[in-house]
């Protein structure tokens, strides 16, 4: 069970499914509830993900909504098993904010994570230098001791991507790669690293060029998250000044899986944007 009153991530996940294959199978709540022998309200808190269904009640009541998939199933009894499960980040919690675990657990979930960044390089290929820098050059004062964790945090994250424990693509604008907001040597070395780690068999780095025109500020900032072997949307999260929105219903997602395929679609190519990378990289060399 979720603990402080607090849905986790993945009773919220978990929760949402069940009540979308509910939904389909036009079984209301009270029906539900007769299903598992249980009053309306549990029912009502597990799709919330204010309660995680345990393993029988998902198994009695996917098979009263006709969900057969093996797939499915397996994936929703592994979120009842692990809604609790305690993650590296954890360590790290007193100084987190509860949206940004989320973010944290969506990741460290996913089997396909997509990353669109107009005005940063993402925090998944960030140095510890431009992770300090972009840090520290927020509008909030940030104590040196908690600006060391939340770099530290940043590293840690990019294990997901380094072991390949995920198919990452990231979607950077031009003006990320040559038009530094850094100091130009951490830059420089940033340019560096995105080439060192684009080689990763899981990963794909492209650049949205200029020409794309407006396409680039049609959407800020947002990451989004697959759990399947297939690369269906089925979270994203957006980051804001105050923190990290997760947004999980069906049209939302539809909404930036749409918008994520149309930055793809104009941005370069993953061989060219390295190209461009590389110019920038010797230009600010040459500057310097």
């Amino acid at each position: 069970m979720p603990t402080g009153g607090r849905p986790t991530v993945r009773s919220r996940r978990l929760g949402a499914a069940l009540k979308e294959y509910r939904r389909a199978a036009k079984v209301d709540q009270p029906q539900a509830a007769e299903l598992l022998g249980v009053h309306q309200t549990r029912v009502s808190r597990i799709e919330s993900g204010h309660v995680t269904a345990r393993v029988l009640e998902i198994r009695t009541l996917l098979d009263a909504y006709g969900i057969g998939n093996p797939e499915v199933r397996t994936k929703l009894e592994a979120l009842s098993k692990n809604a609790n499960r305690r993650g590296w980040w954890l360590e790290h919690a007193a100084h987190l904010r509860p949206d940004y675990l989320d973010h944290i657990t969506l990741e460290d979930d996913a089997t396909y994570i997509r990353d669109w960044e107009p005005v940063l390089f993402p925090g998944l290929l960030q140095t510890a230098a431009y992770a300090e820098a972009s840090i520290t050059s927020g509008p909030d004062y940030i104590a040196p001791e908690l600006v060391a964790q939340l770099v530290k945090v940043r590293e840690e994250r990019q294990a997901k991507i380094s072991e390949g424990g995920a198919s990452y693509t990231a979607i950077i604008w031009e003006a990320v790669v040559t038009h530094p907001l850094v100091d130009a040597e951490i830059h420089r070395s940033q340019l560096a690293a995105i080439l060192e780690t684009g080689k990763r068999k899981n990963v794909t780095v492209q650049v949205l060029p200029f020409t794309a025109g407006a396409l680039a500020g049609s959407a800020s900032a947002f990451s989004s998250f697959s759990f399947d072997s297939e690369p269906t949307v089925e979270a994203v999260t957006l980051e804001n000044l105050r923190g990290t929105s997760v947004l999980e219903s069906s049209e939302d997602l539809a909404a930036y899986a749409n918008a994520y395929d149309l930055l793809r679609s104009a941005a370069l190519t993953p061989d060219t944007s390295a190209t461009l990378i590389r110019r920038a990289l010797r230009s600010s060399e040459d500057a310097s």
